[in-house]
């Protein structure tokens, strides 16, 4: 029998809540059972599943613990719903003029109960909107609203666990490399390129691409098959004539995709936000280019393997670390070893992450969803939209 203080419990009395207040009385019995058995399942699943924190591991296991009074493990809950609630409130903000699909469908998850009940008896690391969707979207084929969502955790709700818990949000998207690529042409050539973070390696490969600036030039790559990234600058950008010289590269990731397994190019679109023209087909172009010459993806942590894997790279060439959106998934104190590693290794760091992520450099007053290039941990050079449509260079 369930504990009353776990999971199961939470979810169970919201959908006796549930079923109270329409009257189905014979759907919400059923969904009861379904609910409850779905949490009771959920601890097994998480232990079965690839284990990607030990945070993680120990946040479930003590919600899954009776180590609280019955009041206090209400109030606990109610937090924890809050905080749910707020991230996705948040990530509504983010995708705001982007994706409305996944605006409305955030800001309907925030106010579910049923949905927030099944996040929630997640660990928190696994209750990102990003994930969720994406895992939905896996499982149903298409892009999910609130009906299809809540039927898919009501009728194969294991399933959906088992995958969020298995997968990470690894959004390889190419046009990040029209952000970075005018940092890259500054560095002395060539260069030998480590991306941490790095999913299916479509960011380890700036110099195939070839890019629009708009008013501020084209820059061909050397693969004239590959897509043509557009890109707009916002004030002065030092675009280069020509892409930087790559001598090696190579990719660090815990859970490396594969180009050429259809299963994980099919978590890749999954993905993509709904409402976002011209990014699915960007995507299929750029898993092409990275088919005919696959960059060199390893397994393992950026922490502990970067420098066996930054002793691999050619002496005589610029070791440049980089990564995009990937701090904001590592611990703060682990932020301070990287950049300990980073500098020990004599390497060039190019840091392209959200404002805040690196708490010591100052953040420029910009209203609009960004993130911060930051160079060696200190200097930021450029603000960067998220998938690499605008650029503004900072003085």
């Amino acid at each position: 029998m369930a504990s009353p203080f776990s999971p199961s419990h939470q979810v169970k009395n919201v959908v006796n809540q549930q079923a109270t207040n329409n009257g189905s009385a014979d759907l919400c019995q059923a969904r009861k059972i379904k609910f409850f058995r779905l949490n009771e399942r959920l601890a097994d699943i998480y232990r079965a599943a690839p284990p990607y924190s030990g945070a993680g591991r120990a946040s479930l296991l003590i919600v899954s613990t009776p180590a609280q009074s019955p009041s206090a493990r209400s109030a606990s809950d109610r937090a924890a719903s809050d905080r749910t609630s707020a991230r996705y409130r948040a990530f509504a903000a983010e995708v705001r003029g982007r994706s409305p699909h996944y605006e409305q469908l955030t800001l309907a998850v925030a106010d579910d109960p049923l949905m927030l009940a099944f996040l929630d008896a997640l660990p928190p690391a696994k209750r990102q909107p990003n994930l969720l969707f994406a895992a939905a979207y896996y499982l149903l084929g298409a892009p999910a609203d609130l009906r299809a969502l809540r039927a898919l955790v009501a009728d194969r709700g294991d399933e959906l666990a088992r995958t969020m818990l298995a997968r990470r949000t690894q959004t390889n998207e190419p046009a990040r490399c029209a952000t970075l690529l005018p940092a890259l042409a500054l560095l002395p050539p060539p260069l030998a390129l480590i991306e941490v973070g790095a999913s299916a390696g479509l960011t380890l490969l700036p110099d195939r691409y070839s890019y629009d600036y708009g008013a501020a030039g084209r820059v061909a790559g050397t693969d004239p098959d590959a897509p043509l990234l557009s890109c707009r600058p916002l004030g002065p950008v030092p675009v280069p004539a020509r892409v930087p010289e790559v001598a090696w590269r190579a990719g660090l990731d815990l859970n490396p995709l594969d180009v050429t397994d259809p299963d994980d190019v099919r978590w890749l679109q999954c993905l993509l936000w709904p409402g976002e023209p011209g990014r699915r087909e960007r995507l299929a172009a750029a898993i092409e280019t990275a088919r005919r010459d696959p960059p060199r993806l390893h397994q393992g942590d950026l922490l502990t393997d970067l420098p066996a894997l930054a002793g691999q790279a050619p002496p005589d060439a610029t070791l440049v670390v980089y990564h995009s959106a990937v701090l904001a998934y590592v611990a703060p104190e682990q932020r301070g070893r990287l950049a300990e590693t980073v500098k020990a290794l004599g390497a060039v760091w190019l840091s392209n992450e959200g404002p805040g992520v690196l708490p010591a450099i100052a953040q420029p007053d910009r209203t609009r969803d960004h993130f911060v290039l930051v160079q060696d941990g200190a200097r930021p050079i450029a603000l960067t939209d998220p998938h690499g449509t605008w650029l503004e260079w900072l003085p």
